[in-house]
């Protein structure tokens, strides 16, 4: 993923809190590269709960269908709380290929970061690393990733 990518989720984050923000990030079918941010609408507009809007939705559906895309990671804010999925997240969680990416902003000093494989009811978290030789390292300093035995690289493109 590149670093702009992220930096999205998080400004998106940032941007729509107190309420939950969410989005998906797609990429080529059967690559497991996410290449594309889409900001979509919470239309919950609730601080604990996400729903994609479902107009919205179909189109973003049909335009990855267009772009022979799939949804590579699935994104949301948790804003009150740790960057885990809530029992109602492990529950609407319908695409056991993708990532479920949540970002806590909880804090304003420092944004945390996790990534989870959800597939029946199981959550298994993905460490998320920062690939990328010409990125500089501090320039993620604020961000908290994660840590199990399962690695998931987010490769880093300048």
């Amino acid at each position: 993923m590149s670093q702009a990518i992220l930096d999205g989720i998080v400004a998106h984050a940032r941007r729509d809190h107190p309420d939950e923000a969410c989005g998906v990030v797609t990429g080529p079918i059967g690559a497991d590269e996410p290449t594309r941010l889409i900001e979509m609408q919470n239309a919950a507009r609730s601080m604990t709960f996400y729903e994609f809007d479902s107009m919205e939705y179909l189109k973003v559906w049909r335009e990855m269908d267009d772009r022979d895309e799939e949804p590579v990671v699935i994104y949301h804010s948790h804003t009150a709380t740790e960057a885990y999925p809530s029992r109602t997240d492990v529950s609407f969680a319908g695409w056991p290929e993708a990532h479920y990416l949540l970002v806590s902003t909880r804090d304003p000093e420092t944004t945390e970061i996790r990534s989870y494989r959800i597939v029946d009811g199981v959550v298994t978290e993905e460490p998320v690393r920062i690939v990328d030789a010409k990125v500089d390292p501090m320039a993620v300093q604020s961000y908290m990733f994660g840590q199990s035995p399962t690695t998931v690289d987010y490769e880093c493109r300048s």
